[in-house]
């Protein structure tokens, strides 16, 4: 069974090491993510249409908001990973161009010997279960170098480059204020979309080509954000949370949260709340 080893926030991102032996369904997330093979099989995410392979010597990259799947190696055997979610404004600040801050430049980053050697600190210091000041040195290192790498040879016209790199229209906006505001309740995607000004086919359509993730995938988004928020600041109970955010039992939001995240969420909170005590 996933379940997570251990979990570290900091400043501009959190790292987590988790031991995973089922797939991950499509989701995205708001922050960069960096996901790298420490022990065991290999295995694969697919981002967008690439497949790119999470093994010795390749480690996958994925933008902010950014689709994507993990697909487990062999069957029945879990493999420990070091995952990074990084947010938003670490790429403003790491990148030397306002052109190049909202994402990798590719899916596929070589793990190199000096990668290698900050993936292997940072597991140690997760490992090590307690909060250091190293943590966000070591973080920022080894997403730079890994930043810096996925720009060597990509394209100027990547497709993810061109879809971020302008303005959002209105109604996308509009309607993301709406989800935001209501994500925690039942939610109605055809009033979202009149809300808008859109009709439904014309609103998922629009959504999609801006923000490259369905309506649907951006509400799970904000709820699994929320719901990890909630579980390492809110003294409610898990079932509680997940009633909060909309959810009809405990076991309905635990398949959710596991499906989007990987690991229960009982098992995420024991092990982030260990670190930060």
């Amino acid at each position: 069974m996933s379940h997570a080893l251990a979990v570290l926030h900091g400043s501009f991102g959190r790292a987590a090491l988790y031991n995973l032996d089922r797939p991950i369904t499509l989701h995205a997330h708001r922050e960069g993510h960096l996901i790298f093979l420490v022990e065991g099989p290999s295995a694969t995410v697919r981002v967008n249409d690439a497949v790119v392979p999470v093994a010795p010597g390749s480690a996958a990259a994925v933008s902010p908001w950014e689709p994507h799947e993990f697909l487990t190696g062999e069957a029945g055997r879990g493999a420990l990973f070091l995952v990074l979610y990084l947010k938003p404004v670490w790429f403003l600040e790491a990148s030397r161009s306002a052109s190049f801050a909202l994402n990798f430049g590719r899916p596929a980053v070589e793990v190199t010997r000096y990668i290698q050697s900050w993936v292997v600190r940072l597991s140690s210091l997760l490992m090590a279960g307690d909060p250091t000041e190293l943590f966000d040195g070591y973080l920022y290192e080894l997403t730079r170098d890994c930043f810096d790498q996925s720009w060597q040879w990509a394209p100027e016209a990547s497709p993810m480059r061109l879809a971020l790199g302008g303005y959002l229209d209105y109604r996308v906006r509009k309607a993301q204020s709406i989800m935001r505001d209501d994500f925690r309740g039942a939610v109605d995607m055809d009033q979202i979309a009149r809300k808008s000004g859109l009709s439904r086919p014309h609103f998922f359509k629009l959504f999609k080509k801006q923000m490259g993730i369905t309506p649907n995938l951006y509400m799970n988004t904000l709820r699994t954000e929320a719901a990890i928020e909630d579980l390492l600041r809110s003294p409610l109970s898990v079932t509680d949370i997940g009633h909060a955010l909309g959810f009809a039992s405990q076991s309905s939001f635990t398949r959710f949260f596991t499906y989007n995240v990987g690991i229960p969420p009982s098992d995420y909170r024991r092990v982030a709340l260990r670190a930060l005590h």
